[in-house]
């Protein structure tokens, strides 16, 4: 599948320069939701599931309609000049353009997390019994294929351009529904410029994959916060993320809303709000870590926001491994920033982090195929870890050594 994304690339460059080619890249209400939910049965959940699994497998086995070279191409077509789907999504071309795809300012921080993950090497070993590696385990009470996860990615019309392309509905549908054929799990997402009604809308789908699909909130004021948490138990999520990395970036507060950071005082308030677990996505020390552990959150998303709140920040594979060793075994510790291959996965397992979350690839695979889109570039990404894996002699996602990074 490399190989015909590669060819695919070099075909479009036609030998010309990378800036280039980028510049000559493209072709021109609750209560409802409520019944909704308390309607669906467990055995339909359950058939869902069944379903989504079977569609898996039927592309696994050579069943399914796409390749991934003609997903990106399509997502190329329909995200330009917004994102011009790079055949290396480094965040260059794109500096300092948000909203869009890029990282905020200079794009420094956005450079900074493909920077740090490429500073560790992999250390191959192949004297061992390590003959087909495991990539399952189980968070938040689902047996999962994989330890990747979409990445908390949305702005259909904000970031991404894609008015009358395509809706939030089909956006969250692609995410979601293809995160679950690959067997895995998906993020709706909460936009700070979004009415109420659009975070229902996205809801929808996390409704129909009751169990299987997480969703996240943005550090709005508690009372907002609190309404949201509310639509969340209806539809029966596992556990939500509190997004607070997006208080870094004071334009994200628009007029009339409100985005804030927040104390230990409202964390706790937040956390004793509902039974539901939550995360906190946003840590980038280890004394927020030990602070987020004291407040209740079930666990952390080591995230700099995709580069895109604070230019200049450190990688996040950078700060992760003093993280884990701080709060390794009492937080679930997830991390994103950066991750585009199966050998990017590893790196993070080995420096902590128990599952990851994958944004852009994934938003060009929903854009580009719908849910079969994401699940093809998942399976890509699960393919690659499993060869990373046997080649350092790591046997189960579950126990990744930081020994074999180098």
């Amino acid at each position: 599948m490399m190989e015909e994304l590669i060819e695919s690339a070099e075909q479009e460059r036609g030998g010309v320069s990378r800036r280039s080619f980028i510049k000559t890249a493209a072709v021109v209400g609750a209560g409802m939701l409520a019944v909704q939910a308390a309607g669906r049965s467990e055995a339909q959940a359950a058939e869902d599931s069944k379903q989504a699994a079977k569609k898996a497998s039927d592309a696994a086995a050579g069943g399914g309609a796409k390749k991934l070279s003609d997903v990106l191409k399509v997502a190329r077509e329909k995200m330009y000049p917004r994102c011009r789907v790079c055949p290396e999504c480094d965040g260059v071309a794109c500096s300092g353009e948000v909203p869009g795809m890029g990282g905020i300012d200079s794009g420094k921080a956005f450079r900074n997390n493909l920077q740090a993950l490429a500073a560790y090497n992999l250390r191959m070993l192949t004297f061992h019994e390590v003959k087909k590696p495991d990539t399952s385990l189980t968070l938040f009470g689902a047996k999962l294929s994989m330890p990747i996860l979409s990445g908390v990615t949305g702005g259909v019309t904000y970031n991404m351009g894609l008015g009358g392309k395509v809706s939030e509905e089909e956006y969250a549908e692609g995410i979601i529904g293809g995160c679950v054929q690959a067997g895995t799990m998906g993020f709706a997402a909460d936009g700070i410029g979004d009415p109420l009604s659009v975070y229902e809308t996205r809801l929808k789908t996390v409704a129909k994959y009751r169990g299987r699909a997480v969703a996240q909130i943005k550090p709005r004021t508690q009372t907002e916060i609190i309404e949201r948490i509310r639509l969340l138990e209806q539809v029966g999520v596992p556990i939500f993320a509190l997004d607070i990395d997006s208080a870094g970036r004071a334009s994200r507060a628009l007029p009339g809303k409100t985005v804030e950071p927040k104390s230990l005082k409202q964390l706790r308030e937040i956390a004793r709000s509902t039974k539901l677990p939550f995360v906190i996505k946003g840590v980038m020390t280890p004394e927020e870590a030990v602070m987020a552990y004291e407040v209740g959150a079930a666990g952390i998303v080591v995230s700099n926001h995709g580069g895109r709140v604070l230019d200049h920040t450190p990688g996040t594979a950078q700060v992760l491994p003093a993280i884990a060793d701080k709060v390794k075994g009492k937080l679930l510790i997830l991390a994103d920033g950066g991750v585009r291959y199966g050998g990017d996965v590893l790196k993070m397992l080995a420096l902590g982090a128990s599952a990851v979350l994958v944004g852009r690839p994934l938003v060009r695979g929903s854009v580009g195929g719908g849910a079969e889109g994401v699940a093809l570039m998942l399976k890509k990404m699960q393919d690659e870890l499993v060869v990373a894996m046997t080649l350092t002699g790591t046997a189960d996602v579950k126990n990744v050594s930081r020994s074999i990074i180098i």
